[in-house]
């Protein structure tokens, strides 16, 4: 507010934020950035570039919301955090952010673009506490991040939006995701190429598509997944549970999978390797999935087939 922001949920207030913020980032030693509670910030694209000095805390206790699509100034990311090092983002259950997904969604066929949170090149990131609705497309996008933790965050949209992955995860080490429960239209969470040593405990999904390693080897890339483990996860109605998906064409491998301690509650495809994702016939030499271990599941299935493992050729 003392940067100029109005808080009245009509007025752009994206360049307040970005004042603000770049304010905190030059401080030196902690710096606290307070988006109060008891307002509603409208904002059509921010983005929160480093290199700080300082080491910057934000304390989102009011709300934070998109404009309708018509209105929009974003192109890919709604709220891009890049370069800032040792963040700590911690919502106190109260704040959060609102896409205004639906303005999207009605486009029909049309694939929305905008996603609504994206972490770029940021190293030992805290995020706790935090709602996120209604994104147009994905929710969370972690690209190049290491050493982060996402702690009882709370993602929400309808079954039906489209592309509204909870978490997509990218070329990113050491990310741990806790506690928390995602509702999606699509993924709840997708490790993507590049990472590896991802922890996933103790997250409900649905509904929602699952928790999936890929899809790896699109357009012919090289993909290398490894050291994915999830733990005492709930699945509630999912289109699927423990995913692992691979499109034929790319290269790469996942391996040292593991789903652990899971409790499924009338799933479909409750364990799923797919390597004809897309319906494309597999190659000798496409991503290979190896050392992938499923134990301790428990509950209700939606379908017959519990358990497909529509695997590749090894040669």
């Amino acid at each position: 507010m003392q940067y100029g922001a109005h808080g009245d949920g009509k007025t752009d207030d994206s360049q307040a934020f970005i004042n603000a913020f770049n304010s905190a980032c030059k401080a030196t030693g902690m710096s606290t950035l307070v988006i109060p509670a008891g307002k509603t910030f409208m904002v059509s694209k921010v983005i929160f570039s480093g290199r700080c000095n300082a080491k910057v805390r934000i304390q989102l206790e009011g709300q934070i919301v998109a404009p309708s699509k018509a209105n929009s100034k974003a192109q890919s990311y709604w709220f891009t955090i890049e370069y800032v090092n040792g963040l700590t983002i911690d919502g106190n259950g109260q704040g959060g952010l609102d896409g205004d997904g639906s303005t999207w969604w009605e486009s029909g066929g049309e694939r929305p673009g905008v996603q609504a949170l994206l972490f770029h090149s940021c190293n030992d990131l805290s995020v706790s506490n935090l709602r996120i609705t209604n994104s147009p497309s994905s929710h969370v996008s972690i690209n190049m991040c290491n050493r982060t933790t996402f702690s009882h965050v709370s993602i929400n949209s309808p079954a039906t939006s489209p592309n509204t992955d909870g978490f997509d995860i990218s070329f990113s080490t050491d990310i741990r995701i806790e506690n928390s429960n995602i509702k999606s239209g699509d993924d709840c969470i997708a490790v993507n190429g590049g990472s590896n040593f991802i922890n996933v405990t103790g997250v409900t999904c649905g509904p929602g598509h699952g928790i999936s390693v890929g899809s790896l080897g699109k357009k012919r890339t090289n993909d290398q997944v490894s050291d994915v483990h999830v733990r005492n996860c709930t699945f509630k109605e999912t289109q699927n549970g423990a995913r692992i998906k691979t499109v034929p064409g790319g290269s790469g491998y996942a391996r040292h999978i593991t789903y652990d301690q899971i409790i499924l509650v009338n799933v479909k495809n409750s364990i799923i390797i797919d390597q004809y994702y897309n319906d494309i016939i597999p190659q000798a030499g496409d991503v290979s999935v190896s050392d992938v271990t499923y134990r301790g599941f428990t509950g209700t299935s939606a379908n017959d087939l519990a358990i497909q493992l529509n695997c590749g050729s090894s040669g």
